[in-house]
């Protein structure tokens, strides 16, 4: 999935070039082809479909010079994650029937990749034999307030892989004191977004939770693959109410799993989480730039162009970014109201700032 904006990562991360372009981390390998490059350890490239949105096409084509154009799937318009996981859903089924799906998102980091190749090939062994839907789930390593939590209850007995366990309880985005308990109780995950199910069981499940939205896309039976596809699409988002794939189906479904993995997972979605990924100094701050000046400033992340002269005194636990003309400074603490200076932003300045 590559058609977000991430607008938790701006000023870097804006709507005509959003997050998952970018090389975030200096690697030399932006997000997306990251992903793109996990995803050849597990299928051939000609199973890798990357859903985006239209205006993003050429970034994708660009980036991903080994994907075929049939494998870049436009979608029409931002409809969250449930429309587009139903797209691509219907899509591969047209193609092969039997086919298991792991979905991924296209922004997130993974450092450990050869345990993530081990946990997805698990995933998709229960996913090929049993009608059940499998989340990856990362321990929580604080409480934080912006991620999705899964209660789990212990594995059957005749589970072969005993990481993976049945989910009891989703929890979306609990306030401090109920992501504290959370990890205090040991029983909770983070739900990172990774999906693996068969395109039968995840059909099956939207038909029954959300059928609706299935009625919508069997609507395509005939048009997929064909020059009738696009128009179908168009007409269908239209159709397609704005739900996650966690609202749509996950919440309901009594058939999920989840599997405890430590891939070194973070769905870099804000600068706090970028900060637990860079290099600090002696003073515990987080800098990428080349002419950065300190003084008496510490446990903060900075990101400036490299060629910017930057002078900082007497911050504390402070974000302080600036991308194409745009500074942002904001404490850590409150990096979660960075979308709503977006909207405030996109209000008073207008859409060339966003």
């Amino acid at each position: 999935m590559a058609g977000g904006v991430g607008s938790r990562f701006w000023p870097m991360s804006r709507t005509a070039h959003p997050k998952q372009f970018i090389d975030v981390l200096g690697t030399g390998r932006t997000l997306l082809q990251q992903t793109w490059d996990r995803s050849l350890m597990i299928c051939a490239a000609e199973n890798i479909f990357v859903v985006t949105n239209e205006s993003y096409r050429a970034l994708v084509r660009e980036q991903l010079p080994g994907i075929s154009e049939e494998n870049i799937l436009s979608e029409p318009a931002r409809k969250n994650t449930a429309p587009c996981i139903a797209y691509a859903s219907w899509k591969i089924r047209s193609i092969n029937p039997d086919a298991v799906m792991v979905v991924a998102s296209s922004d997130h980091l993974i450092t450990k990749e050869k345990t993530y190749e081990k946990a997805i090939k698990a995933c998709m062994a229960k996913a090929a034999g049993t009608d059940c839907l499998i989340t990856i789930g990362i321990r929580p390593s604080r409480p934080d307030t912006g991620y999705g939590y899964i209660q789990f209850i212990q594995s059957d007995a005749h589970e072969l892989d005993k990481r993976i366990k049945k989910v009891k309880t989703f929890t979306e985005k609990p306030n401090h004191e109920m992501a504290q308990f959370f990890i205090d109780s040991g029983d909770f995950l983070w739900n990172s977004g990774i999906f693996v199910w068969s395109v039968k069981s995840v059909i099956n499940a939207f038909e029954k939770h959300d059928p609706e939205m299935a009625a919508i896309f069997n609507e395509g039976e005939g048009k997929w693959n064909t020059p009738d596809e696009a128009a179908f699409l168009r007409d269908a988002y239209i159709r397609c109410r704005n739900i996650s794939i966690d609202y749509a189906i996950m919440e309901k479904a009594d058939n999920v799993y989840v599997r405890s993995s430590i891939i070194g997972w973070s769905d870099l979605g804000t600068w706090g989480s970028l900060y637990t990924h860079i290099k600090k100094d002696e003073n515990q701050n987080a800098v990428v730039g080349k002419q950065v000046m300190m003084y008496d400033t510490k446990n903060c992340v900075v990101h400036v162009p490299k060629d910017k002269l930057v002078v900082i005194e007497g911050l504390d636990d402070y974000i302080v970014v600036e991308s194409d003309n745009i500074l942002l400074i904001c404490k850590k603490q409150d990096e979660q109201q960075i979308r709503t200076f977006v909207n405030d932003v996109k209000v008073a300045r207008g859409d060339k700032f966003v």
